[in-house]
């Protein structure tokens, strides 16, 4: 199957979703699930197969490439996959809202971008493609108006600036090597001076670094996330962010190469070390914010900002150890942030809240969201038998046998901040007392359950059985020019010790036994009326059974005066400086014809009065 077809079903079925739309709303559904469960098919098709081939030779005098390798494709059926069960959720999450006609295509057209960018083989198919995403989620973003147009507004006017930055360097490139041509420029860049390297790696980090929503490029996420439709959210924080993943793969161990790029510079001021440290800040101060939030999808933003972090600080820190976690993280942060997000979309919908002070008690009434929500952040903070725990295991691995254990550090303190605010997301939402109003609250409906089901049965898996990926993973470490890791079904065996998670999930079935045999053995727990409960000695008055509402409150009132987000506030004052200048220009260009001709006077005048002074001297 050519790598053509593939883009001319997803994008195709963009477009025939929109037409269809126009015919009959069953129609357009119907088509939206059954064009992104073909891609992942077709995808699933092409595992093990390498191609790079010209697939059309006259733009701008260029040729356009598509190419298929075990990064490309691990990207892409994560994205296919990803976008299929979003897909899914969306069939009851936005019934009956406007516009659908607009939304499924642009899901379909988001997800078609992203395919082009992994599959894209030269730089104009690369910059053309991420154009395409870039847009398309602006107008998803800011589907909601209101705020969520703000929002958008505020992550295009930074994808742009990445974009022009990229567009630097890919004229650039094509000035330097006479080729956009990903391989050759390959081939080419041992010749370049150390100079022009951090050049490009700095035109490209940045537009990269601002879709990864690395700091301090992270400022448009939190608004976008939390503005956005849930099912894209889904999308957005699980895939459209990990673009900037690839991207950062592609240009520092596809482009530069392995050697290159750890050689340039030195000791702590190396590039790398300085990309660790932009890594490991990453994951620490967002972390500290998402434990402040009580908006339940701004929790989860924030949380994607610090998970970033842990993908970044990997594959800066350059060893095969640390680039394959780094590469798992991902595969594994699109599978538990999509399930938490369409978890909480599912909450949203049933109680048309997000605020996490208004909730609790649901698990009986959402069981398999609830569920669903404990598998999620069981991986995001890595317990065992999860996806998580490996390549956070991997990783603390890699750093402490690096001799690096102040980045090990603030890994692990990124987990513990991450225990705190998954505490408070589950048990603010689904247990504790249910408040008397959401009393008659409904299950989902089972558009929304499958999706939760299939992702958290995923999480599992992969945390059973890590091999499945990182033997993909291993193959595309060894074509970055590293040495093999040794990897099992089960794990990755090495001289330092082996992870072997079937005998961790023995060991948790043994303990899980003896904790349900104590707990049958136990009394039995007795129903009292609501208000019957007493937190710290003290009657919790009606209509707020939730004791743990405001839970981290003396916390926030510690940390409050370090936790600004001065990066935020300074790209609001450049705007508004820049606004007051556009402002002051309006005012001399005003349109009136009387003034322009007065501004030529006042020229002329000045250019006569220089002519006779200089004449003078």
């Amino acid at each position: 199957m050519s790598l053509e077809l593939l883009l001319i079903v997803a994008f195709g079925g963009a477009l025939l979703s929109y037409v269809s739309g126009k015919i009959s709303a069953k129609a357009r559904d119907c088509l939206a699930v059954c064009v992104s469960w073909a891609l992942v098919i077709l995808i699933a098709c092409l595992y093990g197969k390498s191609s790079e081939r010209v697939f059309y030779s006259g733009f701008l005098g260029l040729p356009l490439i598509l190419r298929m390798d075990m990064l490309s494709w691990l990207f892409a059926i994560t994205i296919a996959g990803v976008g299929a069960l979003s897909i899914i959720f969306s069939l009851s999450y936005m019934k009956d809202r406007d516009r659908l006609d607009f939304y499924y295509p642009m899901m379909l057209l988001v997800n078609a971008s992203m395919l082009g960018i992994v599959l894209s083989g030269d730089l104009i198919c690369l910059f053309i493609f991420w154009e395409i995403m870039s847009w398309s989620t602006f107008l998803l973003i800011s589907y909601n108006r209101g705020p969520a147009l703000a929002a958008g507004m505020k992550y295009i006017v930074m994808s742009i600036i990445g974009s022009v930055t990229m567009l630097v360097g890919v004229i650039s490139l094509y000035v330097s090597f006479d080729t956009l041509d990903i391989s050759q420029i390959a081939s080419q860049f041992t010749s370049v001076s150390s100079a022009y390297l951090l050049f490009i790696l700095a035109a490209f980090g940045i537009a990269f670094g601002i879709k990864n929503a690395v700091l301090p490029f992270h400022t448009w996420l939190p608004d976008a996330h939390s503005e956005a439709p849930s099912p894209f959210s889904a999308v957005l924080s699980g895939i459209l962010i990990k673009m900037g993943t690839y991207g950062f793969l592609l240009i520092l161990y596809v482009t530069v190469g392995l050697k290159l790029f750890l050689s340039l510079g030195h000791g702590l001021f190396s590039f790398r070390y300085v990309l660790c440290a932009l890594g490991a800040v990453t994951v620490l101060v967002p972390t500290l914010i998402a434990i402040l939030q009580n908006d339940a999808k701004r929790l989860l933003a924030w949380s994607t900002v610090g998970q970033a972090g842990y993908i970044i600080l990997g594959i800066a820190f350059g060893t095969n150890l640390a680039v394959a976690s780094s590469i798992f993280h991902f595969f594994n942060h699109a599978l538990f942030k999509a399930l938490l997000f369409l978890a909480v979309g599912a909450v949203e919908y049933r109680t048309q809240t997000r605020d996490l002070n208004s909730l609790g008690g649901l698990s009986r009434k959402m069981p398999v969201v609830f569920v669903g929500t404990l598998v999620g952040i069981c991986g995001l903070i890595g317990v065992p038998l999860t996806n998580g725990f490996v390549s956070k295991w991997l990783l603390y691995k890699a750093l402490i046998l690096e001799g690096s254990p102040f980045l090990a550090f603030f890994a692990l303190v990124g987990t513990w901040g991450a225990v705190l605010y998954s505490y408070k997301l589950i048990h603010n939402v689904f247990l504790g007392q249910l408040p008397e109003r959401y009393k008659d609250v409904q299950k989902s409906p089972l558009s929304m359950q499958v999706p939760i089901v299939v992702l958290s049965a995923a999480i599992l898996l992969f945390g059973i059985l890590p091999g499945l990926v990182l033997g993909a993973i291993n193959t595309i470490g060894t074509s970055f020019g590293f040495a093999p890791l040794r990897v099992t079904l089960w794990g990755i065996a090495s001289e330092t010790g082996t992870l072997n998670t079937i005998n961790i999930f023995a060991a948790v079935l043994v303990a899980a036994v003896i904790v349900w045999i104590l707990f049958r053995l136990g009394k039995r727990s007795v129903s009292v009326a609501q208000d019957d409960s007493y937190a710290a000695g003290a009657y919790v008055p009606e209509n707020r059974y939730h004791y743990t509402a405001e839970f981290y409150n003396p916390l926030f009132r510690m940390l409050r005066p370090y936790l600004r987000d001065v990066i935020d506030e300074f790209y609001y004052r450049v705007a508004a400086c820049v606004q007051r200048l556009c402002n002051g220009i309006r005012h001399i260009y005003t349109g009136d014809i009387g003034y322009y001709v007065t501004y030529i006077i006042l020229f002329l005048a000045f250019l006569i009065f220089v002519q006779l002074r200089w004449k003078a001297w």
